[in-house]
């Protein structure tokens, strides 16, 4: 698995450890394509977990506000997200957290492929390791996860015609896709290009996997023509439609 990983990268998570220091943070784990070792510099996101000692108060929320803004002119920083968890908030998958992503605070969960993640390959890039503090994911839990997220959340989106002409939905959906039915398969997590090479034995369409390749691991930034991205659109959801209904009734 090859990762793209520079100086700005490093600067950047540099600059957010220093800054955190004065919210004593008990770890900070990286997951997503950081933590799986997939990372892209300038595409993929950079997804983080602090467990801050102590309970999230509002000047806690007040205090992380600052310290992003604080970020705002590092490079990068438009890819930094981060949930703020506690030593007695961390269990329950349900559960909301303070999560900075998009360049804005909200709250969110911090869902079960997430947690599996941190527990499979999480990064630690301070204190303690996610074992010690998140518990374990239960195949079970990860399993009904990933059928209620193809069921209620990707493919009603299928169903969204302007999503599909968007090269972000096109490699969301895709990738997703090929990701879930391989943990639902196997109980495996695997990584972005291995979800790529997957795909075309999945029966998703190969000129679309090679779109996504090129502009991923290529730096192919071309725009593409109207035309194709018609095309990639109609193929995108003709495959992926009814290749989550079978997952979902395979396994649900």
């Amino acid at each position: 698995m090859a990762m793209t990983r520079s100086d700005a990268t490093d600067r950047l998570l540099d600059r957010f450890l220093t800054e955190l220091r004065d919210l004593a943070p008990v770890a900070v784990w990286a997951h997503g394509s950081l933590g799986g070792g997939d990372y892209q510099e300038g595409r993929s996101d950079l997804d983080l977990i602090a467990v801050l000692d102590g309970p999230i108060t509002a000047r806690t929320v007040w205090r992380v506000a600052r310290l992003h803004a604080r970020l705002r002119n590092e490079a990068l920083v438009d890819k930094l997200h981060c949930a703020y968890l506690t030593p007695g908030t961390a269990a329950g998958a349900e559960r909301r957290h303070l999560i900075w992503r998009h360049e804005h605070l909200g709250k969110f969960p911090v869902t079960p492929v997430t947690r599996r993640e941190l527990h499979t390959f999480g990064l630690v890039l301070h204190g303690e390791p996610p074992t010690g503090l998140l518990p374990p994911v239960p195949d079970h839990e990860l399993a009904e996860f990933v059928v209620r997220d193809q069921r209620d959340f990707l493919r009603r989106e299928v169903d969204r015609a302007s999503n599909w002409t968007q090269d972000i939905w096109v490699d969301y959906g895709l990738v997703t896709h090929a990701r879930a039915a391989v943990t639902l398969k196997d109980g495996r997590l695997i990584t972005k290009r291995e979800a790529l090479e997957l795909l075309p034995g999945l029966g998703a369409p190969v000129e679309v996997v090679e779109d996504i390749r090129r502009r991923r691991y290529e730096g192919d930034d071309a725009a593409p023509s109207k035309e194709w991205t018609a095309r990639r659109a109609e193929l995108t959801r003709a495959y992926l439609g009814p290749s989550i209904d079978s997952l979902v009734r395979a396994y649900a």
